[in-house]
């Protein structure tokens, strides 16, 4: 089963969640499947258990938001796998992939990341996580080893999942990359729903998939993530160990460009950092 449509979302889902943590008595009896049954999930969402089928099996068309927050509530589901689980009810009637535009930098963004100056490193990320600007501290923090001009042009533009999964040196750079790549794959999935016409974000997806085992693994998981804060640990090919945290900004006008800045966790990364 594909694991980008509602269907396998929920069953996903459904798998992971207990019977005890979902509200209701086992009675300690043996159970042949790992979570609830799609009985039970239908009974705590208020809904019959042949719509309920027919919503796993992609024949029920569109859900009604008041369904999805049922389902979304009987699942224990946190605010980011919900808005995803509206986005794939939503996306159920899209079929055809479209070439989008490429993507530009936007205005508020690019004044945003001028006004820091090199004091923070910082990059501009668009919605599939292709490097659309970066500073001179950024580039030499995540990037160093490629030409700082790179995001300029479209045609040449980093892409933050084909290095974080195909390039080895990237891959060297991160002491948490397995944490990482969790967050990476989670965000991917999300915005997957968001756009489920993005022909590029597809390809992407595929390249990642065939090309990456890690990936692969990683992306069977179902996992969804936004992408706001956390530690990045680096081992940085001149500097040494640096522990900073990536915190992301969004601008309500460019919801899909993300301004990314790193800040040091202790002494010793603020001081590595300076020498940048």
């Amino acid at each position: 089963m594909r694991t980008d449509t509602l269907g396998a979302f929920l069953k996903n889902r459904r798998d992971r969640i207990s019977p005890d943590a979902a509200g209701l008595r086992s009675y300690g009896t043996v159970r042949r499947v790992p979570g609830l049954r799609r009985e039970e999930l239908a009974m705590l969402a208020g809904v019959s258990v042949g719509y309920y089928t027919r919503l796993e099996q992609g024949q029920s068309g569109t859900a009604s938001p008041q369904v999805l927050d049922a389902l979304a509530r009987s699942l224990r589901l946190d605010a980011t796998e919900s808005a995803h689980l509206h986005n794939l009810a939503h996306r159920s009637g899209l079929s055809c992939l479209e070439e989008p535009d490429p993507e530009s930098l936007a205005p508020r963004a690019s004044v945003l990341l001028s006004a820091l100056g090199e004091s923070v490193p910082a990059i501009v990320l668009g919605r599939r996580g292709d490097i659309l600007a970066w500073n001179r501290a950024g580039h030499a923090l995540a990037s160093g080893h490629l030409p700082f001009g790179a995001p300029v042009d479209a045609a040449t533009r980093p892409s933050t999942a084909r290095m974080f999964f195909l390039d080895p040196r990237q891959r060297e750079l991160y002491r948490n990359w397995e944490e990482l790549a969790r967050i990476h794959i989670g965000y991917l999935r999300l915005t997957s729903g968001r756009y489920p016409s993005d022909a590029t974000l597809a390809r992407l997806i595929g390249e990642l998939s065939m090309h990456s085992p890690d990936f692969a693994r990683l992306w069977a998981t179902g996992e969804v993530a936004d992408c706001t804060t956390g530690p990045m640990l680096l081992k940085h090919p001149t500097l040494g160990n640096i522990d900073v945290d990536y915190q992301v900004w969004l601008q309500p006008d460019s919801p899909d460009h993300r301004l990314e800045v790193y800040t040091p966790r202790d002494d010793a990364a603020r001081a590595a950092l300076a020498a940048l």
